[in-house]
């Protein structure tokens, strides 16, 4: 098994729509086994393919039960609300307090062809709303109210002008972060 670098803000390909997967073969398979090994190395509760650079619609989580793999994920229903710090993998080091749907159902297709259908709450609901944000190309920064978000484009922004020149190669890994990738 190999570990990715998780690909930060500002790198294009946190900003796109992933591509649905088709057909599920080893090599999609041995990629989600890599990203699964990547978000505990971060360490992350979730990981989306485009935060390595993979423009597929899949992402690997574990809230604490055991990692799992869905494929083509959507939310079909959500209720309620939970106020919870979020952080994410791609803006290592920051977290907002953001209010999400506290109930999520979600579908999607596991590695072997099966129908998932998930009913979840709390951190794993978030966890799910976050990694398809990622995979429709919506970062948490996009969810921010305008005062957080003029602040935390401020602090990136700043990051940007103390961070040296990249070394040839998309962003380094990522040694930390809070909550859902």
């Amino acid at each position: 098994m190999a570990t990715y670098d998780i690909r930060t803000f500002g790198d294009p390909v946190l900003r796109q729509r992933a591509a649905d997967i088709e057909d599920v073969d080893e090599a999609l398979v041995r990629l989600a086994e890599d990203m699964i090994e990547t978000m505990y190395d971060a360490p992350g509760v979730g990981l989306a393919a485009p935060q390595i650079g993979v423009e597929r619609r899949m992402f690997v989580y574990d809230v604490g039960d055991g990692p799992g793999v869905v494929l083509n994920p959507r939310i079909v229903e959500s209720d309620g609300e939970w106020s919870y710090d979020e952080g994410c993998l791609s803006i290592p080091g920051l977290s907002w307090e953001l209010v999400r749907p506290k109930r999520v159902r979600l579908a999607g297709v596991d590695l072997d062809g099966n129908e998932l259908d998930v009913d979840a709450d709390e951190l794993l609901a978030r966890c799910f709303q976050h990694e398809i944000d990622h995979l429709d190309g919506v970062l948490v920064v996009e969810r921010l109210d305008e005062a957080q978000r003029k602040e935390a484009m401020r602090v990136l922004r700043q990051r940007a002008l103390d961070a040296p020149p990249p070394r040839g190669g998309p962003a380094g890994r990522v040694l930390s972060a809070r909550s859902p990738s």
